[in-house]
């Protein structure tokens, strides 16, 4: 064997002894951790036990008085009031944040202010519902889908506050009953004169064009009766025979088309006989997200944590003051 190749293979067995050792001290290390740990938890149970004890009982105390319920209710904005009802949301809020009980009792009507946390609005993204039986709707999301991202365009906030559903949010620390806090909350939005008088114009409107479709419709029908009894009169059977080239395919559609607008105008007087109308109220929603009813498991944990950092805190100052002393 020549000298070169002797070197090389000492080298990698002086490689492999460096290995070994290295992975050795490794777990040797990871086992004088351990048993450090068990000595320090041998020394400490006490400590650590009256911590978790605390720890519990206080977490079960603190989930038992601090509770957070959560409640929504969605609504529709009418009369193109969506950037109005936004900025009423805002400013409850701000009167919320800035602890303004004088507000929320006068102006807002709510009997215990002190309970609120938060209130936020945000839009239900329904593009069907916003697109259905709007031409002017669909050609806009069209023409904007041309532009961009279809998906971004339709949660965009622009975009999505012209939806027609809209979810309102908001946290107590309490129980409420929806005539104590919802119905306060509703009247306030809907106390606008400038809504209202819109309001007033836009049902005199839609009750004027009903009036109207119903004497179109009644003339339509009485187009068709007349016909009906010349058709009569000048067929052996009772069936009426409709020449293609005639304009009567056209006048029955158009009663057709008029009867689906008459349905629709009803079912919007329904809809708009408040400014901000209330489709739907869900109260009462125990918050569990967070730590929220989770304080009984994370106390005790936490204050084992911090005495464990302190210890080792303690422990580090104490070899560093050491150090320099001897310096």
């Amino acid at each position: 064997m020549s000298t070169a190749s002797q070197n090389n293979s000492d080298n990698q067995e002086i490689d492999l002894s460096e290995i070994s050792k290295k992975i050795g001290g490794f777990f040797e290390g990871i086992s004088t951790r351990i048993f450090r740990g068990i000595l320090f938890l041998k020394r400490n149970i006490l400590v650590i036990s009256i911590l978790f004890v605390i720890g519990v009982g206080l977490g079960f105390y603190l989930d038992k008085t601090s509770k957070s319920y959560d409640h929504q209710v969605i609504v529709t904005p009418n009369f193109g009031s969506t950037d109005y009802l936004y900025s009423r949301v805002e400013l409850i809020n701000s009167k919320i944040e800035e602890k303004d009980t004088l507000f929320l009792k006068n102006a807002l009507g709510i009997k215990e202010p002190k309970k609120f946390k938060k209130i936020a609005i945000e839009p239900i993204n329904d593009v069907y519902k916003f697109i259905e039986n709007r031409d002017e709707n669909f050609e806009f999301i069209k023409l904007l889908a041309e532009d961009g991202d279809i998906k971004k365009i339709i949660t965009d906030k622009v975009t999505s506050k012209n939806y027609p559903f809209h979810a309102i949010s908001f946290s107590t620390s309490a129980l409420i009953s929806e005539k104590n806090t919802v119905e306060p909350i509703l009247k306030y939005l809907n106390d606008s004169d400038y809504y209202s008088k819109i309001q007033k114009e836009y049902i005199n409107n839609i009750k004027v064009k009903i009036v109207a479709n119903d004497s179109i419709i009644s003339q339509i029908n009485g187009f068709l009766n007349t016909l009906s009894n010349k058709g009569n009169k000048s067929q052996s059977s009772n069936l009426v025979y409709i020449n293609e080239n005639t304009q009567l395919n056209d006048v029955i559609k158009t009663k057709d088309e008029l009867v689906n607008d008459q349905g629709r105008r009803r079912i919007e007087l329904i809809n708009t006989d408040k400014i901000i109308k209330q489709i739907s109220v869900t109260l009462n929603i125990k918050n569990i997200k967070s730590i929220n009813g989770k304080l009984k498991l994370v106390l005790p944990i936490l204050f084992i944590f911090i005495f464990i950092g302190f210890t080792i805190f303690r422990s580090f100052y104490r070899g560093q003051l050491a150090k320099s002393q001897l310096l």
